[in-house]
């Protein structure tokens, strides 16, 4: 049985772009080298590429060269970031598809031009850029601070159900959906207590 292409995915293919990106980056300082989550660095980030495993040594050495304490986004700062995404990527010509921002780290699924040879790095940081301009414009920070950490992730998609797939998995963390999950959660647990049999006290 010969396996059905998408019109898309054949168009992603044979255009030699992407149908998205994927792209991941982390809060300054919240995932250190030497960390028990495991981590990559400049000169190991290939795919097959081991992961730098847990060194608490290390870690404690990386931790004692941030300038500033690890940054943590409070819920209003994630909800702040999710609303000021989409502006940002049509300042950019980017068409976005989902984003969510998380504590310690930012997920956003965009089309971009990546046709001339830029493999996807120069729109991540530019949107890091933004966002943490963003940030700053309305939660002024000292000169030298910085929101995310250098780098990040950049997968390029390609197929349909790949698409379909991260889209979902970015949409369930944004931070409005935490808010709905935690008040359906509430309801649950009103509902569950009403209905509970009364204990005889006596």
């Amino acid at each position: 049985m010969t396996a059905r292409v998408d019109s898309s995915d054949y168009h992603a293919l044979m255009s030699n772009a992407p149908l998205a990106l994927h792209i991941t980056f982390g809060t300054k300082g919240t995932r250190l080298h030497g960390g028990e989550r495991g981590t990559v660095d400049r000169s190991m980030n290939q795919p097959g590429d081991p992961i730098i495993g847990e060194d608490s040594v290390w870690e404690s050495w990386e931790f004692e060269r941030l300038k500033h304490p690890p940054m943590y986004l409070s819920f209003e700062q994630r909800r702040f970031v999710e609303e000021a995404v989409p502006s940002i990527c049509e300042r950019g010509g980017w068409m976005l598809h989902a984003c969510a921002a998380k504590s310690d780290h930012v997920h956003a699924v965009l089309s971009a031009d990546v046709s001339s040879g830029d493999d996807g790095s120069a729109v991540r940081q530019w949107l890091k850029r933004w966002i943490g301009e963003a940030l700053s414009e309305r939660w002024p920070r000292e000169d030298g601070f910085a929101w995310f950490t250098r780098g990040g992730s950049v997968k390029w998609v390609w197929t349909r159900d790949y698409f379909e797939n991260v889209v979902e998995y970015v949409q369930k963390q944004r931070a409005t959906r935490d808010v709905m999950n935690a008040s359906q959660s509430r309801v649950v647990t009103t509902r569950s207590d009403e209905h509970a049999p009364s204990r005889d006290r006596r």
